[in-house]
């Protein structure tokens, strides 16, 4: 099985800041957010947010942020539709039947992003529609904890990321495959 990380990786940036930004022209309130996402994204680039800081520090604005979303699906539609010419066009010659794509990234707007690309299998981080509260953020060692609670016995023959964040997950597969500037090295 090929398993992929998302952002950066299949996807040319952050989807989750382009996501933020999508909602800001909607929401125009949801500006007072910024300092805390530009903080985060740094923080996060520097490799040092850890799973309790995305739970304790940023969980509660995550889900005052989808407080007000009032349907996923229709803006995970709306904003692959402004969005999906900055997928990289490498995964489709390595694209294959049960290929996984496992991500930080919401998971509605993975389902969305996954049936363009035409990968039937995503993992992602869990929102409650009802309560919008986070059920579970798809972030290092959690990716390793989702991929084998969901997928048990299965082996990662390739693993592509952008970043030693998921170093966990690498750990799990037989090769991995770095992606940074557009360009794939081999690291495993």
């Amino acid at each position: 099985m090929n398993v992929y990380d998302f952002d950066n990786t299949l996807y040319r940036g952050e989807s989750g800041v382009d996501l933020f930004f999508y909602y800001i022209k909607k929401r125009p309130s949801l500006l007072r957010f910024t300092p805390t996402v530009i903080v985060g994204v740094i923080r996060y680039k520097l490799h040092l947010v850890q799973l309790d800081d995305v739970l304790n520090g940023y969980g509660s604005i995550v889900e005052r942020f989808v407080a007000g979303v009032e349907d996923f699906a229709q803006d995970a539609k709306e904003f692959w539709d402004r969005h999906d010419h900055r997928l990289r066009s490498f995964y489709y010659r390595l694209q294959q039947d049960d290929d996984l794509v496992i991500s930080a990234s919401p998971e509605p707007s993975l389902q969305e992003v996954c049936g363009r690309l035409g990968v039937k299998r995503w993992i992602g981080t869990r929102i409650n529609e009802e309560t919008r509260r986070l059920d579970y953020v798809c972030f290092r060692e959690n990716k390793v904890k989702a991929f084998q609670e969901q997928y048990p016995g299965e082996t990662i023959e390739n693993f592509f990321t952008d970043s030693m964040n998921d170093k966990p997950l690498m750990e799990l597969a037989q090769k991995v495959f770095l992606i940074q500037k557009g360009k794939m090295k081999r690291i495993k």
